[in-house]
């Protein structure tokens, strides 16, 4: 399709409008000037008729007030007058010779003026329009009786208004011409100052569309287009912004590809993990059994050794199918959360209370700091399996000269938090992010010996991620200390 300027259309549209006005203008000049013309005449004779009325009703004719009036208005509306009294004398003339004024109004009351015109029809008053049959002239003519008997007839010639009509038409085309010229070169100039901002929006919306987001209207109108160019400048801003957000969305969709890659290879290593921790209790059960099975031994005691060893990796692994259960529901959501408020420092002590056995078992020196209550918000069961991980955790690592175990209760502004240390030797630096993985083991030998699976710590994770809390490692002097928060709002 072939572009068409918009300067140009502009220039064209303005010169149509200007000549189509012109035309207008001449045809209401030629059409409608002569019976305007006629209309304002009338209302002329009209007012005149009506100081000359009143005037002569009051007796104040001789007045110089109003001689004066009188004669501006025959002036301004070029009229000729004659008022007779009730004996046709002539007592106001004015214009032309008033017998022949004083003579056309007599023929007018008689009765014996040609046939003429009517314009106008009243009761004290007539209008009409005459041709001089001498000077072949039109004049329109008003006369009548006033209130007081007297007579009157005003005159006023009609052949000024045609040649005011073809004088007006002339210049009229005169002045359309240089109209049209005039219009014509101003509006190419103008439509210039209107253009040029339209084709700068233009080439910068085609830059837009390639992206180019650098350019800018600069442009400092106040009107619509200035609008529209700081709407465009907007729109880049816009799209530029989206279209980052698009990237950094897309890069967050790579990103979420490659950790779905990542979890279906945790879920190889996962199901490797598994097999690998069932693999000794099993074989373990299996030998065990087919040894008493065929009769490998005879006597009691060693009987009773084979059936412990049986029922241990039974349980170990009974344990391992309850810690995997109950960390598949956790990371998978489907282990509802209930949040409540709980006393959460007789959550920990009514824990230590049961596990008090194991204590004495290891040999263990335990103390506690806490503040006689301390209400919290959590899921109460899964904090108390936090707590019995964290504690577990700390009975089989507690090592040193004098085995201890310090349980410090605290709060922290608006957090609760719980802080479960045992002495013992440190988490090296290298395992610490990766201790809460599932089935990672710093000492594999030691987690064997104690019967762990390596699942705990990832069930403490899970647990505290769903509820969105904080928790966490340290190193500390002569041992490790495990911690979590819980919010006191």
């Amino acid at each position: 399709m072939k572009k068409q300027s918009i300067r140009k259309q502009f220039a064209i549209t303005a010169i149509v409008l200007i000549a189509v006005t012109i035309l207008i203008c001449f045809l209401a000049n030629v059409l409608f000037l002569e019976r305007v013309y006629k209309g304002d005449k009338e209302k002329n004779l009209i007012q005149t008729y009506e100081l000359l009325n009143v005037n002569v009703t009051r007796g104040s004719i001789t007045s110089e007030e109003f001689l004066i009036k009188l004669e501006n208005a025959c002036n301004r509306y070029n009229l000729d007058m004659i008022l007779l009294n009730e004996i046709n004398y002539p007592i106001i003339t004015s214009g032309m010779n008033y017998e022949a004024l004083s003579r056309k109004l007599l023929q007018y009351v008689w009765g014996m003026m040609p046939a003429t015109e009517t314009l106008v029809w009243e009761e004290t008053y007539v209008i009409v329009s005459t041709v001089d049959s001498r000077t072949n002239t039109i004049n329109m003519e008003m006369w009548g009786r006033l209130d007081n008997g007297y007579i009157f007839l005003f005159s006023t010639p009609m052949e000024s208004i045609r040649e005011s009509a073809v004088i007006s038409s002339k210049f009229l085309c005169v002045i359309g011409i240089v109209s049209v010229i005039l219009g014509g070169m101003i509006s190419w100039i103008y439509s210039g100052k209107i253009s040029n901002p339209i084709l700068k929006l233009a080439q910068l919306s085609e830059q837009i569309t390639k992206l180019d987001f650098d350019a800018k209207y600069t442009g400092n109108e106040k009107n619509e287009i200035g609008i529209l160019g700081n709407n465009m400048n907007s729109l880049s801003e816009s799209l530029e912004r989206t279209i980052s957000e698009l990237k950094t969305a897309n890069l967050e969709l790579q990103q979420d590809i490659q950790k779905k890659e990542e979890i279906d290879m945790q879920r190889q290593e996962f199901i490797g993990n598994v097999s690998h921790e069932l693999k000794t209790p099993i074989a373990l059960i299996q030998g065990y059994a087919e040894g008493l099975k065929e009769g490998v031994i005879d006597d009691p005691e060693s009987m009773n050794y084979y059936l412990e060893v049986i029922s241990d990796e039974a349980e170990r692994m009974n344990r391992m199918v309850k810690n995997l259960m109950t960390l598949s529901e956790l990371e998978s959501g489907s282990k509802h959360v209930v949040m409540e408020r709980f006393d959460l420092v007789a959550l920990v002590r009514n824990y230590i209370n049961s596990a008090d056995i194991l204590l004495k078992e290891q040999s263990v020196k335990l103390s506690i700091s806490s503040p006689e209550y301390l209400f919290a918000w959590g899921d109460e069961f899964k904090i108390e399996e936090v707590v019995m991980n964290y504690f577990s955790n700390a009975i089989h690592h507690v090592g040193g000269e004098e085995k201890e175990i310090k349980v410090t209760i605290e709060q922290l502004g608006e957090k609760a938090r719980v802080t479960i240390f045992n002495t013992g030797r440190h988490i090296p630096e290298e395992d610490l992010e990766h201790i809460w993985d599932k089935f990672y083991k710093v000492d594999k030998a030691r987690t064997r010996a104690y019967g762990g699976s390596g699942v705990g710590l990832s069930i403490v994770k899970a647990i505290m991620t769903g509820i969105k809390q904080n928790y966490g490692v340290d190193n500390v002097e002569n041992g490790v200390a495990f911690w979590f928060e819980l919010s006191t709002k």
